[in-house]
């Protein structure tokens, strides 16, 4: 089997597709670290994104972020697991294309909807990013996001129905082959 390519490994995809779950798993068929980037916006800002957003502004956070995702993308042997909204920024994108794969993880709004409807750390550390919240928000953004995911992606893998350590090996097996 060929080596894999040292450089970095980003999952992109909205909240809720499973991009730290599968950053671990997809770390230890590796070999490689990971990172999550909403939590290393959180350890540079000292508070939560919805502290962030509450008490600073969305474009605080964005400025934030974007200063995390370059200094991820510069890292090798990483699995990086992007906060749903950093391919929004230019910057990041460019920063991304430096990665050796931007792995797009998707699902449907019902399937996002009812993992986030589980996920007791969405409330209190994510804030809703529309008036709406639930599944409404999540149709309103994957409206405007997908054709950005779209294009930073060199590899889209759906999450349907898939457990965490079956998308992981899908990734591996085809960036490793």
């Amino acid at each position: 089997m060929p080596p894999i390519d040292t450089r970095s490994i980003a999952l992109i995809g909205l909240r809720g597709t499973g991009k730290t779950t599968v950053a671990q798993l997809l770390a230890l068929r590796t070999g490689w670290d990971w990172v999550d980037a909403d939590v290393e916006v959180e350890l540079s800002a000292g508070k939560s994104i919805a502290a962030i957003f509450a008490d600073d502004g969305e474009a605080a956070f964005r400025d934030l972020e974007a200063k995390v995702v370059s200094e991820l993308c510069r890292r090798s042997q990483a699995i990086l697991a992007l906060g749903g909204g950093a391919v929004l920024r230019k910057e990041n994108r460019d920063c991304l294309a430096g990665c050796q794969a931007v792995v797009w993880l998707k699902a449907t709004p019902e399937t996002l909807a009812g993992r986030l409807e589980t996920d007791s750390t969405t409330a209190e550390r994510r804030p809703n990013l529309t008036n709406h919240g639930g599944r409404t928000e999540i149709e309103v953004l994957l409206d405007q996001r997908d054709p950005i995911y779209r294009g930073c992606a060199t590899l889209e893998v759906d999450t349907e129905e898939k457990q965490p350590a079956e998308i992981a090996d899908e990734i591996y097996v085809a960036l490793v082959g």
